[in-house]
């Protein structure tokens, strides 16, 4: 076995990833540690592929509406 390191990180992000390693682990349809999490997530960095990341967003309709309308404001800002 590999040597472990301790790391801190927020309850927030632990929740975050806890509830990530469930869902690779529905997908892949075996076990999945925080650690197989961790390095799943890295080597989509080292992809470098934004698309990698499409549907992992999960998105309200209310900040859908709120993008939409800064994008709006934005786009009407802009002089051309």
């Amino acid at each position: 076995m590999e040597p472990t390191k301790t790391i801190k990180i927020k309850k927030k992000t632990y929740e975050k990833l806890n509830e990530f390693a469930g869902l690779l682990q529905m997908k892949l349809k075996r076990p999945i540690s925080l650690d197989d999490a961790i390095q799943f997530l890295l080597r989509l960095t080292e992809r470098n592929k934004i698309s990698m990341l499409a549907g992992t967003w999960k998105m309200s309709d209310e900040e859908e509406k709120e993008i939409q309308e800064a994008l709006k404001n934005l786009w009407a800002s802009m002089s051309y």
